[in-house]
């Protein structure tokens, strides 16, 4: 384990972070059912053995995540563009129905104020308020103040 270190000095500047080296040629060992960790981790980055990758992927999710995609990976272009397009097709669509709510939301607010105004323009004409001013009020326009009539 090392600490950062100033040059000049050799003071430590942080405790924060430290930088460990980890030998992969070195690491010995399979994969054991049940256990969990670094060990895993380090069995699948050391990458020579696939043959206990079956026991890593049921191990871990977070690892089973990562062969799946360095599966992906290994895919053939044509495989490989296949699930793009998918995936860009899945993405379009999603940002599609979000478009369409924001849509509908604003179209809905527009009607819910339009008709709030009406109300309240209905409401100034029971009390006599005249034409003009509740046009300034409500800053409907003059055909819509006589159709509420």
């Amino acid at each position: 384990m090392f600490h950062l270190r100033e040059d000049g000095s050799g003071a430590t500047l942080t405790d924060d972070i430290e930088i460990h080296f980890l030998e992969l040629p070195k690491l010995n060992t399979t994969a054991v059912p049940g256990e969990e960790g670094l060990v895993n981790w380090l069995l699948f980055l050391k990458g020579s053995d696939n043959s206990n990758w079956e026991v890593l992927r049921m191990n871990e999710p977070a690892l089973r995540k990562a062969m799946e995609t360095l599966e992906f990976l290994s895919q053939d272009s044509e495989a490989r563009r296949k699930y793009e397009d998918r995936q860009k097709f899945l993405h379009d669509e999603a940002s599609q129905r979000d478009g369409a709510q924001r849509e509908g939301f604003a179209k809905g607010m527009k009607e819910g104020i339009k008709e709030a105004k009406l109300e309240v323009a209905r409401k100034l004409l029971l009390m006599g308020l005249d034409l003009p001013a509740i046009q300034t009020a409500t800053g409907l326009t003059e055909e819509e103040l006589k159709s509420i009539n």
